[in-house]
């Protein structure tokens, strides 16, 4: 796949890789970058691929948003930026595929978001976590939404209100990240970690990201009633029956090739 100005896009069987790749400007998630993303993301999704890794080159994951880009700005300015890192965030969560984010280093502010925006996350021992709002005159707003959800809200909060750095250990400890592990063992681990994330069906799969996200904040009453319809619908699936009927009769299935789910702009 071809490379952008401000990341690279590979694909290895299965497996596509959005690398951020601007190391000079500690990858910072400006607005060109942001677009650069969000179009590979929208790519992503509408392939056949069953999987997406985040990973980044240099000494820095992501030091988040570039401040020129909101230096002088009038507020309406302002919103639109913070406009397209929304639509860039929550497309990772609206992608049929397993979007896994590889953190060697530093992911800071909006960074940090969009490590806790991915559906898992692993991280090398060297990596850190930051919310920095907290030190200076511009708060974390948008990062928090999705560090939040990730870690509860007294650690958001404690991360927010400091802007402290977490290290990776304690980023784990508090579910920002699925494991931690030397930073030798990163590619692999990510790796393993996709394997095993993308095995079985994809058509079940996709159903299963998008109903968890749409069922994980809701009352549980109502969370078991919408989860209870689409398991039927899964249930009566031709993967779902075909999964079925091979634990039945004792075979191994032969699921749909996945086709890939065009997601809006």
């Amino acid at each position: 796949m071809s490379d952008h100005a401000f990341i690279t896009v590979d694909r290895d069987g299965p497996v596509i890789t959005i690398t951020l790749a601007n190391a000079a400007k500690r990858n910072v998630l400006a607005l060109p970058t942001m677009v650069e993303i969000t179009h590979a993301l929208e790519n992503a999704g509408s392939s056949d691929a069953l999987a997406v890794v985040i990973a980044a080159d240099g000494p820095v994951f992501s030091a988040g948003h570039n401040f020129g880009d909101m230096l002088g700005s009038s507020e309406d300015e302002a919103r639109e930026l913070f406009d397209v890192c929304t639509n860039m965030m929550t497309l990772v969560q609206r992608l049929p595929q397993v979007v896994v984010a590889k953190v060697h280093a530093l992911a800071t502010a909006a960074g940090c978001q969009l490590v806790a925006s991915c559906d898992l996350a692993v991280a090398a021992e060297s990596a850190a976590f930051q919310a920095p709002g907290g030190k200076g005159g511009l708060f974390c707003h948008t990062p928090m939404v999705a560090i939040a959800r990730a870690v509860g809200r007294k650690k958001g909060l404690e991360m927010a209100l400091t802007g402290d750095p977490i290290d990776a250990r304690t980023a784990c400890d508090w579910g920002l990240v699925n494991r931690v592990v030397p930073d030798a063992e990163l590619d692999a681990a990510t790796a393993d970690l996709v394997a095993r994330a993308t095995r079985g069906s994809a058509a079940s799969k996709a159903a299963g990201k998008e109903a968890y996200y749409a069922q994980v904040d809701m009352d549980q009453g109502d969370a078991y009633d919408f989860a209870s319809g689409v398991m039927a619908a899964g249930a009566v699936s031709a993967d779902g029956q075909e999964g079925i009927a091979s634990f039945v009769e004792k075979r191994r299935p032969e699921f749909l090739p996945p086709t890939g789910t065009p997601e809006p702009g």
